[in-house]
């Protein structure tokens, strides 16, 4: 598992390109990805190393969402 936090930062921009990429598709109706690498086998491999990326982050980001209430800030001296 500690091989996959490795490439945690790798994963998140993948999903953040991903984000960027169906931003654009709703504001401007235009796909970068088919743009970019064309319709059909290459387009389909792009969408699926982004949503593997998406899948490999899921359990991290999880992790965070539970822990989100651990960080309770505590007066001095206590």
């Amino acid at each position: 598992m500690e091989i996959l936090r490795r490439f945690d930062p790798l994963f998140l921009f993948l999903m953040m390109l991903g984000a960027f990429n169906w931003l654009i598709v709703a504001l401007f109706e235009t796909n970068l990805v088919t743009e970019i690498v064309g319709t059909g086998t290459a387009a389909d491999v792009v969408y699926v190393i982004i949503g593997l990326a998406a899948l490999f982050y899921l359990p991290r980001l999880m992790d965070e969402v539970s822990h989100a209430g651990d960080h309770r800030v505590r007066p001095h001296g206590a």
